[in-house]
């Protein structure tokens, strides 16, 4: 039985802090404990940490439930209300193991325990969890300082804060030391790293420094970036850096020039494509992905129409769509509403794109040889972060991988040239004891 088990939903950097709260909690002797890291980005992203708290409950009920994260600090009083959370806590407090051990002990001498992130900003601290103990993320910042008008993030997070160059390089020598082959750099807006750091290093130079203090790291990658905010520095190293995975995530959203402004984003339509095509010549081999909203308020059919040729403009793999759901607290909420009902079939289209653009992608691939990076399960990674169906490979191990064929969601393949065992798949270090489960929030 597990002492602790976190049910994490939302981005990447939640699952990080996931991880984190974990340890932290191991540290300090706590448990037992079920934990709710929530996300607040939407409405339904709080009704499933609603339903998972009431679930937790029903199944360890010999377990404090605790409800942490962005949706604590933004919901605090709705979350403590309900009869299966004993404690609610904010985005400051989750990672501080005595306060999780005095939970699990019984101290009931406050049942909201939530700071104010405006006041006193979240600074980022070590963060890593290994995936699949191949691959670990790293918090590089915290909070954001743009105010999208469908966005709550910025109130549940604060404004951006960087992490310390010298730690995180320290960080990620360590997790190498450890056997881990890959590391995701994360946070909330990571392009904006570096605007509080001394000496103005950005996130290009950051990104050079690592792979320079950490020459046997053999994978760097980026999570969610903001084009706009990509400058010479950070291109001059996706061109030049070969252990920084040619793999980008764009944070889109539309592909209308209006509705970008009304969701107050801070690019335009040519800005994107105009980003993947230079990013494409200085690296030929780079994938992208990328965020899209459909039917956000006054979306009329053709703005929507230019979203969905965003897709094949900027030659993008895949679309990772939500249908846009009003938000209380964001101004998008109070603009004049898209029905739900087209939002959702204008959302449905759009994964029908990007299902067409993700099968010209693997199609393309057939009968290629790529590096892999081998998971748990018989699953591998390519550079561009392509999965492949790969058995009989060691979790850690870089090798050649010829590609026989696809089934529509991933290529399959088989190892060549397969390097002996090595280190990194030997000397990884332990799992935590605990449970850590990601859920992502459902489109």
């Amino acid at each position: 039985m597990n002492a602790v088990r976190i049910e994490t939903f939302g981005c990447r950097l939640n699952l990080a802090e996931s991880d984190a709260i974990m340890r932290a909690a191991e540290a300090a002797g706590a448990g037992p404990l079920s934990i709710v890291n929530g996300c607040a980005v939407t409405n339904e992203a709080l009704r499933q940490a609603r339903q998972s708290a009431r679930r937790l409950k029903r199944e360890r009920p010999f377990a404090k439930v605790v409800v942490a994260g962005c949706a604590a600090q933004l919901e605090a009083r709705s979350f403590a209300a309900m009869p299966e959370v004993d404690v609610v806590i904010g985005n400051h407090e989750k990672r501080d193991g005595a306060l999780l051990a005095r939970i699990a002990a019984g101290d009931e001498s406050a049942k909201i325990i939530v700071g104010d992130v405006a006041k006193d900003p979240i600074h980022p601290r070590e963060s890593a969890v290994a995936e699949t103990r191949t691959r670990a993320f790293v918090e590089i910042q915290n909070g954001c300082d743009h105010r999208c008008t469908f966005c709550i993030i910025p109130m549940a997070r604060g404004p951006s804060r960087s992490r310390d160059p010298n730690r995180l390089v320290a960080e990620v020598r360590r997790l190498v030391d450890a056997g881990v082959a890959e590391v995701v750099l994360t946070g909330v807006d990571i392009t904006s790293y570096g605007h509080d750091v001394p000496r103005e290093l950005r996130l290009g130079g950051l990104v050079r420094r690592i792979l320079a203090e950490a020459p046997e790291l053999k994978r760097l990658r980026l999570t969610s970036i903001d084009s706009v905010e990509v400058d010479a520095s950070l291109l001059a190293a996706i061109g030049e850096e070969e252990r920084l995975m040619p793999h980008l995530h764009l944070s889109l959203q539309s592909g209308d020039d209006l509705i970008l402004k009304r969701m107050k984003r801070r690019h335009t339509r040519g800005d994107a494509i105009d980003f993947c095509n230079k990013a494409r010549r200085l690296r030929p081999d780079l994938a992208f992905s990328a965020d899209f909203i459909a039917g956000f308020p006054t979306e009329t059919r053709e703005m929507f129409e230019r979203s969905l040729r965003l897709i094949d403009e900027c030659g993008l793999t895949r679309a990772h769509v939500f249908p846009y759901s009003a938000r209380s607290g964001t101004p998008a909420a109070r603009m004049p509403q898209t029905p739900g009902e087209v939002a959702r079939a204008r959302a449905a289209r759009l994964r029908e794109a990007s299902d067409r653009a993700w099968s010209r992608h693997l199609n393309a691939r057939v009968g290629a040889r790529l590096k892999a990076l081998a998971e748990r399960g018989g699953v591998a990674r390519a550079e561009d972060f392509t999965p492949i169906r790969l058995p009989g490979v060691a979790p850690g191990v870089i090798c050649e991988a010829l590609i026989d064929a696809t089934d529509g969601r991933e290529l399959k393949g088989r190892p060549i040239a397969l390097p002996e065992a090595s280190a990194s798949a030997a000397a990884i270090r332990p799992l935590p004891g605990g449970s850590v489960r990601a859920i992502m929030v459902s489109s």
